[in-house]
């Protein structure tokens, strides 16, 4: 199978690299040249790249060497829409996302399966910008990508069961964990982030009525549920790829 990735940034780049670790092609595509370095940087020498797999000993140095060689950094919006399976993940703006889909509707194969990384806007609003909303899906992913099991697979009631079907088993195949949830115009967020949320909320109705500070209530989540972090590590972690 063929990925094209839009969005050369810390959670395109490690979903282009999963990809390749996983043994299909990818075309990573980003319109800033810079980004496009940084992505590549993120993929070879970054905490959760290649490089750092082989001294773990996740993955041999021959297998890393191959998994970099299907990966393609590019300019060039065309050579990641002509592609099997494209997943979007440029900013969370949905007016962004919707033109992103018109133009890869435009270019992609009829075949093509076009699945967006959003955390929580709405996937029908995105099939609706093409003529194929059978073959558009929600594929949420966690960051850092290159670890995270996550793969909230979100489908509209027009998404078609060889899409899911295409999908899911691409994820599982990439060792992640997929389990399928119903798209929500109506409310941001799918379950993991809607969860999430309103997690972050009363930690912080915590904070705000003078109980523990932040780095309290970390702890406590931390030593009592032994989640790898708590709430506002958990937002702060998410907002800078953990680096």
């Amino acid at each position: 199978m063929k990925i094209g990735v839009l969005g050369a940034g810390v959670m395109g780049s490690g979903i282009a690299q999963v990809c390749a670790l996983g043994g299909d092609d990818v075309v990573c595509y980003d319109v800033d040249a810079s980004a496009l370095a940084d992505g590549r940087a993120h993929v070879t020498t970054g905490r959760f790249g290649i490089d750092n797999a082989v001294e773990r000993a996740k993955v041999t140095r021959a297998e890393a060497d191959a998994a970099l060689a299907r990966i393609t950094f590019t300019g060039s919006f065309e050579a990641a829409a002509t592609t099997d399976l494209v997943i979007e993940a440029v900013p969370e703006r949905l007016e962004l996302k919707v033109r992103v889909f018109r133009d890869l509707d435009r270019l992609a194969p009829a075949e093509t399966i076009l699945a967006s990384n959003t955390s929580g806007l709405p996937i029908a609003a995105m099939a609706a910008a093409t003529d194929r909303p059978d073959r558009v899906i929600g594929w949420h992913w966690a960051s850092p990508a290159p670890v995270m099991k996550l793969a909230e697979i979100v489908v509209t009631p027009e998404t078609g069961e060889d899409t899911i079907a295409t999908v899911t088993d691409t994820a599982a195949r990439y060792g992640k964990h997929p389990i399928v949830v119903k798209d929500n115009p109506m409310q941001w967020g799918f379950v993991a982030n809607r969860v999430y949320f309103a997690m972050v909320r009363e930690a912080q109705r915590v904070v705000d009525e003078g109980i523990a500070t932040r780095a309290e209530v970390d702890q406590l989540m931390m030593d009592c549920f032994r989640w790898p972090s708590g709430p506002f590590g958990m937002v702060a972690g998410a907002g800078s790829g953990w680096s």
